[in-house]
């Protein structure tokens, strides 16, 4: 009798880095593990696993959100501390793009989360609200500045949906700002040590009316990531 569970691969090492993330300078194995189907490349259960390379003991962290695709690994040091830290990055395989991110630290062998893509995206929110003339107003709550998007060379029967001849609203309209659809390391300041460069995209109508992205600088700072730096970034008509 067809049993389908006889067809599910057994967790396998889905990423792979090597490199110093415990402190004592002998490359340490970096791994993700995960199953998945033989006809999907969906994967399920991704854990991350760090094998010490100086005494082989291997420790095991669960991810909360851990179903994906195509999950990868990145090893830097975002602290300054000269030690590699752990960016595992899963694409959620969702129509709106968003992505998983975490940061770990393993430090003298224990686990330490520094960034979870869920707590940075509670709080980083915004509004974003169509005003007359033929703008966009992108308001960031977190540091309270405000955007103005011009939206003026759309396409003539989309900004007749929203204004009338005059350039006033028909009606209120808000859009919205999404989850983080991607967090890129990069060291910015050559000085060996990486920040974070986070992408929010802004979404007007509809999610796939794209008006630009919010670009979020995070750097280790007192314990945790701050946020650096912030432009907004508009998306070509």
């Amino acid at each position: 009798m067809y049993n389908p569970y006889n067809h599910r691969v057994t967790p396998s090492v889905v990423a792979f880095a090597k490199g110093d993330v415990t402190g004592d300078r002998v490359p340490d194995d970096v791994y993700l593990t995960g199953t998945k189907s033989q006809d999907s490349p969906f994967i399920e259960n991704i854990t991350l696993y760090v094998k010490n390379g100086r005494t082989g003991a291997q420790t095991r962290v669960p991810l909360s959100d851990n179903a994906g695709y195509n999950p990868t690994l990145f090893l830097g040091d975002f602290t300054g501390n000269g030690v590699s830290d752990v960016l595992v990055s899963i694409n959620s395989g969702g129509s709106g793009g968003f992505m998983y991110h975490y940061v770990y630290s393993f430090l003298g062998n224990t686990p330490q989360e520094m960034f979870n893509f869920n707590a940075y995206n509670a709080a980083y929110e915004y509004d974003v609200i169509y005003e007359n003339n033929y703008k966009v107003r992108v308001v960031s709550k977190r540091n309270r500045q405000t955007y103005i998007i011009d939206i003026s060379k759309r396409d003539k029967a989309y900004l007749n949906e929203i204004y009338d001849v005059n350039g006033k609203l028909k009606k209120p309209i808000t859009g919205f700002v999404n989850p983080l659809s991607g967090l890129y390391p990069i060291d910015f300041d050559y000085n060996g040590v990486y920040e974070l460069s986070a992408y929010q995209k802004i979404a007007g109508l509809y999610n796939a009316d794209a008006l630009g992205y919010v670009v979020n600088t995070l750097g280790w700072k007192n314990n945790r990531f701050v946020l650096q730096n912030q432009y907004v970034a508009i998306s070509g008509t």
